[in-house]
């Protein structure tokens, strides 16, 4: 089996050298790149190719933004998953607008980390629980407030449920309304958004600014 290769940004040599340590544990990845910023990253994938790249958002020299940005032109098959911490949402519109398929907390259990270079190699994006739960946490509440876009009132009042946590069947609850309905109203979201499951709606509402961090 091919493996999945991976590179490593992030300017703290200790957490660096633990997490590739920790991915060696499994034989599908393989660490392919280390650097302790975006320029030593950039001068890093020239000679060696990426399908991951875990990024640290706040480094020296070329942070993880910048860095997602140029990648994202220079190298449009290396999918970026930010590595977060508490206090940062302030920066997550502007690498999702760089590119990032996902973001990761830096204090995640491995599996976590596996199960998110899985699914974005395999084209989904990757949100971390702990992440959600601070981003839902300031999801604006009136619907009036939310940023023009493609989508019906209904269709935005769907979404900002869906980026809650909530089941088709308890939207269809919360509103008064069948759950055939709901099923309808998300399946016209995944059209509408480009988008391929929740992860993705999810991201579709960070980068559209219909949720806030």
């Amino acid at each position: 089996m091919e493996k999945i290769r991976i590179a490593l940004a992030d300017d703290h040599h200790l957490f660096r050298n633990g997490l590739k340590i920790l991915l060696g544990a499994f034989s599908e990845f393989e660490v392919v790149a280390e650097a302790s910023n975006g320029n030593e990253l950039l001068r890093q994938l020239a000679h060696a190719s990426a399908d991951i790249i875990l990024m640290d958002i706040s480094m020296p020299e070329m942070d993880g933004i910048e860095a997602t940005a140029e990648i994202s032109n220079l190298y449009p098959d290396s999918k970026v998953i930010a590595l977060s911490m508490y206090g940062e949402e302030e920066y997550y519109y502007n690498i999702v607008d760089a590119g990032a398929k996902g973001f990761i907390l830096k204090d995640s259990d491995i599996s976590d980390v596996k199960e998110a270079i899985e699914t974005v190699y395999k084209g989904g994006n990757y949100f971390s629980q702990e992440l959600l739960y601070h981003v839902i946490r300031k999801i604006k509440n009136r619907e009036q407030e939310v940023k023009g876009s493609s989508l019906s009132k209904r269709e935005k009042e769907i979404l900002l449920k869906i980026c809650e946590g909530l089941s088709n069947h308890e939207i269809a609850e919360s509103l008064f309304i069948s759950k055939r309905t709901v099923d309808k109203h998300r399946a016209n979201l995944l059209a509408k958004t480009n988008s391929k499951n929740t992860a993705s709606l999810i991201l579709y509402a960070i980068k559209n600014k219909l949720i806030e961090v």
